[in-house]
């Protein structure tokens, strides 16, 4: 599959929409994804970069504050830093205090496995950070099929930390899915009870997500209710621009409604590689590296996909659909990983276009590309594709005191960890605090 679009067009003249400016492209990304390491302690289900080990060419410390005086010389506004899980990084206090230091804000996604009551307090102190929980079930039934074993008390226990170090407005992050949907109004109490924000954002096919989309992509009647309820709250929720493919209902939602992949966002992975989209880490959408000639501001500005991608659309077997103009076609990474064409409908079309377009693919035997990268447990079973049954979540505690020291370069981040062995209920709760099945 190749990306295909339509030549340079005139350019928006002054008092045109902002959207239509931001279609060209900007001289720098308003905000990026940066994924500091692969390695994680979670196997969540639908993780869309497959983490859990970490990659060994993975950027060093030195690396990224060279990244990251780029990006201050750039006046990129902030970063959004991921992974895997970016705080089993060991440097990465250390990189979030360089990057504030300079200018550049940082948001980080995180389990709250290292979000600790001093760390709350550090970060509380720090105006220039956001924090972002993750969350995919308001039970822990819900989120811990989605995410392991004991997660949901991980991120309940990491909000409280957060809530009592007196940091406002940190964001409760969820991936809305089949699961989930019913449980919004619940996600909403569990964030202003702990003075949160509450973040929707949409699931995409990528990574281990393509293995379970069949099973956890929100139903056509759910994808209707999460329009209305956008409706009703949207002026209290964050959505990260997600959910634009579902203005064809009629009425667009908060936002640009824009794909701003290679226009205002990309994404740098662990190993310096720069993708237009943090949904597709693909070859199809690689657009150089950071370590080479030039750093990240040369791939932004010269890169052959970022100027193909800033080349107006012309909205192919959409363009005479009546919403083109509020949905856009929906998300690249959405349509690339079901196998359908980059100027088609989205797979989850509210008019009903996508379901078309996936029967006529299947139909024709067309072929649906693979995500790039499996950063996966080794311990992790099988995932099967979808359609083949639920897919289960196992993580194993490695708590044998008899085991050889753990290599340093061993790829697992929580290898060897042991929580102090302790009784009663009080030495229940503290070993539980330290878990590694955050």
């Amino acid at each position: 599959m190749t990306i295909a679009l339509d030549a340079p067009a005139t350019r928006p003249t002054p008092g045109t929409r902002l959207v239509d400016l931001f279609e060209f492209g900007l001289e720098s990304p308003i905000c990026l994804t940066w994924e500091l390491t692969y390695a994680c302690n979670l196997s969540c289900v639908h993780c869309l970069s497959s983490s859990g080990r970490r990659d060994p060419r993975e950027l060093t410390t030195e690396e990224c504050k060279a990244v990251i005086d780029e990006l201050e010389r750039m006046q990129v506004f902030y970063v959004n830093i991921g992974g895997g899980e970016p705080t089993v990084r060991p440097d990465f206090w250390e990189l979030v205090e360089y990057a504030t230091s300079h200018h550049v804000g940082v948001k980080f996604s995180t389990n709250g496995v290292k979000i600790t009551p001093d760390v709350a307090t550090m970060l509380a102190a720090n105006d220039y950070v956001d924090v972002q929980i993750s969350l995919d079930g308001a039970t822990a039934e819900v989120n811990d099929y989605i995410r392991g074993p004991r997660s949901y008390e991980t991120a309940m226990r990491a909000m409280q930390n957060l809530a009592d170090a007196g940091m406002k407005n940190f964001k409760l992050s969820v991936v809305c899915t089949r699961t989930n949907i019913p449980q919004l109004d619940e996600f909403k109490a569990i964030a202003d009870r702990y003075g949160a924000q509450l973040r929707l954002t949409r699931l995409r096919p990528s990574g281990r997500g393509a293995d379970v989309w069949d099973e956890l992509h929100p139903t056509a009647q759910q994808q209707r209710e999460l329009y209305d309820w956008l409706v009703a709250n949207g002026e209290n929720v964050l959505t990260g621009d997600s959910f634009f493919h579902l203005s064809a209902y009629g009425q667009a939602l908060p936002g640009l409604n824009l794909c701003g992949a290679g226009r205002v966002v990309c994404l740098i992975d662990p190993v310096g590689d720069v993708y237009a989209c943090p949904f597709a880490i693909h070859d199809e959408f690689l657009a150089g590296n950071i370590r080479q000639p030039g750093g990240f501001e040369r791939v932004w500005r010269e890169s052959e996909l970022f100027t193909r991608l800033r080349q107006p659309q012309s909205g192919g077997a959409c363009s005479s659909c009546q919403f083109f103009d509020t949905c856009k076609g929906g998300c690249m990474a959405a349509k690339f990983f079901t196998g359908l064409p980059l100027d088609g409908p989205d797979p989850e079309c509210v008019r009903g276009f996508g379901e078309e377009a996936l029967a006529k693919q299947k139909d024709s035997g067309g072929g649906i590309p693979k995500p790039s990268g499996d950063h996966s447990h080794r311990t992790s079973p099988p995932r099967p594709r979808s359609g083949t049954g639920p897919v289960r979540v196992t993580i194993q505690r490695r708590n044998d005191l008899s085991r050889p020291p753990v290599s340093a370069c061993e790829e697992n981040p929580l290898a060897g960890f042991v929580p102090k062995q302790t009784t009663g209920a009080a030495g229940r709760q503290q070993e539980g605090s330290r878990s590694s099945n955050a």
